[in-house]
C-alpha cells in the first residue's frame, strides 16, 4: 500500500503546483497552453520513439494482450460515444466524453504500477498499449473530434489523416517500430536525448491539468464529468477483461499476468494529455474536472483491482 502511495502522491502534488503557480499569478492561464503544445509537440513523441524503438518487435506483439486491449478500447469508445449521442450531448462535448472513457494513463501511471506489480512484462506491456492506443484508439477519438468540426465523407478522411500527420506524437510510434523491426543503430547519445525529452512529459502535462482548473465554472459540467469517470474507471475494464476471457475461451494463449495487466491497463484514468487534447475545442474544464474526479476516484478502484488481480 506504501508504495502505491509513492506513485499516486505526486500525481495529485503536480495537479496542485499547476493549479497554485496560476492562482497566484506566477503563470498566466496562455502560460498553461503554451505547456501543453510543449508536451504535445515535443516531449511525448521523444518518450513514445524511445519507449518503442529500445525494444525488440517480438517484445510487443503478444497476440492475446493486443487483441483483448484493443476490443476492450474500441468497444468502449464506441458504446460512450453512442451514449454520449443518445443522451443529448453536444457534438463536441462526445468527442471529449468518448476520448475521456478510453485512453488510459498508460505511461504515468500504468508503467509505474506495472513495475511495482508485474515487473517482468512491464515493458512489454506499455509498448503494447502505446500500440493499440495511438494506431486504433485514439485516432477513433480524433476522427470524432473531426466530425465535430463539420468533417464527414472523404473530405473529412483526408483532414483527419492530414491532422494526424502533423502532430509528432502520432508519427513517433511508427518511427520507433521501423528502428526496431529493422534493427537500425541509434547512437546513444541521440537516445538520451529523447530520453531526457520524454522524461519531462508527466510533469508538464499534469501541472497543465491543474493549472486549467483555475476559474473554471464546474456547473454544468459535473453530470457529463461523473458519467465519463463511471466509464473510464468502471465500464472500460470491465469490457477489457470480457474480452480477454473470450480470448482465452477461443483457444489463444495469454498467461494470467499478462490477464491481469491488460485489466489494469484498462483500469487507469485517462492519460495526461487528455486536458490538452480538449482545448482544441474550448472544453478543456469539462476534461480538466473529469480527469482530476477520475484521478481521485482510481485511489480507491485500483487499490480494489491490485488486490483483487494480484
Amino acid at each position: 500500500m506504501l508504495d502505491i502511495l509513492g506513485i499516486t502522491f505526486p500525481i495529485f502534488a503536480l495537479i496542485g503546483v499547476g493549479y497554485f503557480v496560476v492562482w497566484k499569478g506566477i503563470f498566466k492561464p496562455s502560460d498553461i497552453r503554451v505547456l501543453g503544445n510543449y508536451v504535445v509537440s515535443i516531449a511525448l513523441p521523444a518518450l513514445i520513439f524511445t519507449a518503442v524503438s529500445s525494444r525488440q518487435i517480438g517484445e510487443v506483439l503478444h497476440t492475446s494482450y493486443l487483441a483483448a486491449y484493443a476490443l476492450g478500447g474500441l468497444s468502449t469508445v464506441l458504446l460512450a460515444y453512442g451514449w454520449f449521442r443518445i443522451t443529448g450531448t453536444g457534438p463536441n462535448r462526445c468527442a471529449i466524453g468518448a476520448m475521456g472513457c478510453t485512453c488510459p494513463n498508460s505511461v504515468y501511471l500504468g508503467y509505474p504500477i506495472m513495475l511495482l506489480t508485474f515487473p517482468a512484462i512491464a515493458e512489454p506491456v506499455l509498448a503494447m498499449n502505446l500500440l493499440v492506443e495511438n494506431l486504433l484508439i485514439l485516432p477513433l477519438c480524433l476522427l470524432f473530434f473531426e466530425s465535430a468540426r463539420g468533417g464527414s465523407g472523404g473530405r473529412g478522411i483526408v483532414r483527419l489523416i492530414t491532422n494526424l500527420l502533423r502532430r509528432p506524437y502520432f508519427l513517433a510510434l511508427p518511427a520507433g517500430l521501423i528502428v526496431s523491426v529493422l534493427n537500425i543503430p541509434v547512437p546513444a547519445s541521440f537516445m538520451q536525448f529523447t530520453s531526457m525529452l520524454g522524461a519531462s512529459a508527466a510533469a508538464l502535462a499534469l501541472i497543465v491539468i491543474g493549472g486549467t482548473l483555475v476559474g473554471l465554472q464546474l456547473v454544468g459540467e459535473r453530470l457529463l464529468a461523473l458519467q465519463i469517470v463511471i466509464g473510464k474507471l468502471l465500464v472500460q475494464p470491465a469490457l477489457t477483461l470480457l474480452f480477454a476471457s473470450l480470448v482465452v475461451a477461443v483457444g489463444i494463449p495469454m498467461t494470467p499476468e499478462m490477464k491481469a495487466a491488460v485489466i489494469l491497463s484498462a483500469a487507469m484514468p485517462m492519460f495526461g494529455l487528455y486536458t490538452v487534447f480538449a482545448q482544441e475545442s474550448g472544453h478543456e474544464g469539462l476534461a480538466a474536472i473529469a480527469q482530476l474526479g477520475a484521478t481521485a476516484a482510481s485511489f480507491v478502484t485500483l487499490n480494489i483491482a491490485l488486490v483483487w488481480l494480484t
